[in-house]
């Protein structure tokens, strides 16, 4: 006998679903059950992490009494948060209160459903895939909005008003680097764009011209300032704003915010991954194996190809808040929209042009790329082994002296 999803739902919740519209909020409903379960233990790990990669940079231990090198830490403050009271400010907006957390949790949880894992790992492969993304993802202002202004507290008010500025404005300059990418790879589907992509570095956007590598650096670092990252966390500026837009939450609900904002942590890298860094692409042979007649094994490559990239961006972001202070609203925005969008601007039109002058790419310019990034990453490498090791000249090099 035939049992759905929707069976199974008002076998628990009699008459909870009404038929017409059954089938399609059940699979809403099991979708977000998946997503969650994926993505709680994401967000939870990468907070410890987080804080662990702090302590090693700041010469300190970090969290690593509970679990195996505190490794279960985020489960115990999830408890913890748990049986918080859940207060609620007597002259808050009580609705637009409770409700801002999940509006910032659904928008992050949405934008799991167009990421793609693998060639066929993927919850939904629609054709304006990242255009969906750029619109999900903007659900976060709505939400950090209602907080600021439902708690009727100053600090919480000029939090939200930050953010909106924040996120509104860096939208522009990551639109139109995500637009360099959509015309290179001629559609919107997340999939599309990591097929018009190759596995080796040399086929990657992100060298496909010298215009495509600022377009990289340009988009990261406008996802960092739209998810709230330092150095653009000025949203929840605890020094000077209290904690922001969260300042009169408690438990859960103040909880829900930063669990959004680590799990967004590994959107921002997944989506680098699919515009700039080629996403899932393996070899189609690897060691004489073609991997087309294992299917099971190519998506478990795929899928370790695509997170390793990813999260590879989460390191460095959170090197990056552990390296750099703060910067001054007024700093913030100037930056966006005096160098950043004009930079942006240069970068789109400049890939038109260059697909006029070579509509197919030009190999030895993606070369060119992509050995002028090495010598600069390995220029950056030895300066800061040359740094570590001078810094602490007794330990590194009283054996060589």
């Amino acid at each position: 006998m035939e049992f759905t999803v929707q069976d199974l739902i008002q076998a628990l919740l009699p008459g909870a679903i009404p038929a017409p519209v059954g089938y399609p909020l059940a699979a809403i409903l099991v979708a977000f059950a998946v997503l969650s379960a994926f993505v709680a233990p994401l967000a939870g790990v990468t907070s410890w992490l987080e804080r662990r990669v702090w302590a090693r940079m700041q010469s300190r231990v970090g969290p690593n009494r509970v679990g195996p090198q505190g490794i279960l830490q985020w489960l115990a403050d999830g408890v913890k948060n748990i049986q918080k009271e859940d207060i609620i400010p007597a002259s808050a907006d009580r609705k637009l209160f409770l409700l801002a957390p999940y509006i910032v949790f659904a928008g992050f949880i949405g934008a799991f459903v167009v990421i793609p894992f693998g060639s066929w790992l993927i919850p939904a492969d629609l054709n304006i895939g990242i255009l969906y993304l750029l619109a999900i993802t903007s659900l976060a202002v709505v939400g950090i909005l209602m907080a600021g202004w439902s708690s009727n507290n100053k600090w919480s008010l000029l939090g939200g008003m930050r953010s909106a500025a924040q996120i509104v404005s860096y939208e522009i300059p990551a639109g139109l680097s995500v637009l360099t990418v959509i015309f290179l790879s001629g559609t919107l589907s997340m999939q599309g764009i990591i097929q018009a992509q190759g596995w080796a570095p040399q086929d990657w956007f992100i060298f496909y011209n010298p215009f495509t590598l600022v377009a990289f650096f340009m988009f990261f670092t406008s996802a960092l300032a739209e998810g709230n990252r330092t150095p653009f966390d000025i949203p929840e500026a605890e020094s000077e704003l209290v904690a922001g837009y969260v300042t009169e939450y408690s438990g859960m609900r103040f909880l829900f915010f930063f669990f959004a904002e680590w799990g967004n942590l590994y959107v921002i890298g997944a989506i680098t991954t699919t515009l700039f860094l080629g996403g899932w692409q393996i070899p189609a042979t690897i060691f004489g194996v073609t991997m087309a007649e294992h299917p099971l094994a190519k998506g478990v490559l795929e899928f370790t190809v695509f997170f390793v990239k990813s999260y590879l961006w989460v390191l460095v972001a959170m090197w990056i808040r552990g390296t750099l202070p703060r910067v001054r609203v007024d700093q913030l925005m100037a930056m966006c929209w005096k160098y950043m969008v004009p930079i942006a601007f240069v970068c789109l039109f400049g890939t038109i042009v260059l697909l006029v002058i070579w509509p197919d790419g030009n190999p030895a310019l993606s070369l060119a790329t992509l050995g002028f990034t090495t010598l600069v990453l390995v220029y950056f490498m030895w300066r800061v082994v040359y740094q570590i090791m001078h810094s602490r000249p007794e330990l590194y090099l009283k054996p060589y002296v």
